[in-house]
């Protein structure tokens, strides 16, 4: 992000959150105690929400025998019509249940990155998938060893059920919110960060969870978009002053081959397989304040001038979740056309795909470079 250090200056930085750590820019030094509320609640989330975490409310649910009855806080009823969202607009290619697929590749809570045997189907040999030369269950869920929603692996529609933020299963369910998480967690924060006064207003900050982007500033930040291919070069750019902006790509989060396929995070939850068509993706949901024009359409959100703080006290619903809409769809853009997620949310996109053609929308705050 050209020039950010000189424009937004000080610097609050949580390394731990989400594996992935997460950096607060701001224009004015934070106040006394909200850097700490705010790491208060990373941790906070984190014991909902994290699949790697045994104590998180998802780890419970992973190990329940039986299932049972799960009540997670109320902030995460968003998170949860989001997903409800994303699974009814990709057809149920996008389902937090992927957690299981994801586990039996190897990208478990201990980073075994060891594919379960039989995974794709094939018992004859314990160590067939074994991509590291270790064996063993080491504690995950196991079945029949078949991947997907189309072996039986449970689904968020039919295996979960949902009565507000209370789920109830039957059986050991494996979660993942990775899709959305990290945006959903970068707009909370946003919202305790503007809630709570913490610099002097007009505020400019930007969030940055990884590479996924909340900016709020006077005049646009330059991004650069990473080569899946070479991290040290980029194939475009964008510009964005106030909205989000989330890339993803397998290029981070890969770990081997097994089957035939290269093994990475980015699954289709129908089949459970990593999706190799698309090599990136890159997608921007620009914000309107309440005092600006509020009636532009297209790709633009309106955030409300809210009480986030005392609505995550209070089990209010703020009002914009632009970071975890921009997540989930980086991420759905793998599984599913663009033209069909546009007839659900509206978004700007630009992808590049495994054979490095590459296409964009055209309201795309940016593109690619053309030699």
């Amino acid at each position: 992000m050209t020039g950010l250090t000189e424009r937004l200056p000080h610097v609050a930085a949580f390394p731990a959150a989400l594996g992935t750590g997460l950096l607060l820019h701001t224009d004015a030094a934070l106040n006394d105690g909200i850097r700490d509320r705010i790491g208060t609640f990373i941790d906070t989330y984190e014991s909902a929400l994290s699949r790697f975490r045994g104590d998180s409310t998802v780890g419970r649910m992973r190990t329940a025998a039986h299932g049972g009855t799960f009540d997670f806080p109320e902030w995460c009823g968003p998170l949860f019509d989001l997903y409800d969202r994303l699974f009814d607009a990709t057809d149920g290619a996008i389902d937090p249940c992927v957690g299981e697929d994801l586990i039996r590749l190897g990208y478990d809570a201990a980073y075994s990155f060891t594919v379960e045997p039989g995974a794709f189907g094939t018992d004859d040999d314990a160590t067939s998938n074994d991509t590291t030369g270790n064996t063993g269950n080491g504690g995950r869920l196991r079945d029949s060893g078949h991947l997907g929603a189309l072996h039986g692996r449970a689904t968020w529609r039919d295996d979960v059920e949902r009565h507000g933020t209370t789920l109830i299963t039957h059986q050991p369910v494996a979660l993942d919110f990775g899709a959305c998480g990290k945006g959903y967690l970068v707009d909370l924060i946003a919202g305790m960060l503007e809630a709570a006064h913490a610099v002097p207003q007009p505020v400019q900050y930007v969030i940055d969870a990884g590479g996924d982007l909340l900016t709020h500033t006077n005049t646009p930040i330059t991004i650069a978009m990473e080569d899946p291919a070479d991290p040290t070069r980029a194939v475009g750019a964008a510009e964005l002053r106030s909205g989000a902006f989330c890339a993803s790509a397998p290029s981070r989060r890969h770990w081997g081959e097994a089957a035939g396929h290269q093994l990475h995070h980015l699954l289709n939850a129908i089949d459970g397989l990593p999706v190799d068509e698309v090599a990136a993706t890159w997608v921007a949901v620009q914000i309107e304040s309440s005092q600006d024009d509020a009636g532009r359409k297209g790709n633009r959100a309106v955030r409300r001038e809210v009480d986030w703080e005392a609505g995550l006290r209070n089990h209010d619903v703020p009002p914009a979740y632009s970071t975890a809409l921009t997540d989930g769809l980086a991420t759905a853009l793998f599984t599913t056309p663009a033209n069909q997620l546009r007839a659900h949310f509206d978004f700007d996109c630009a992808i590049l795909n495994a054979d490095r053609t590459a296409a964009q929308s055209a309201g795309f705050p940016g593109g690619f470079f053309v030699r």
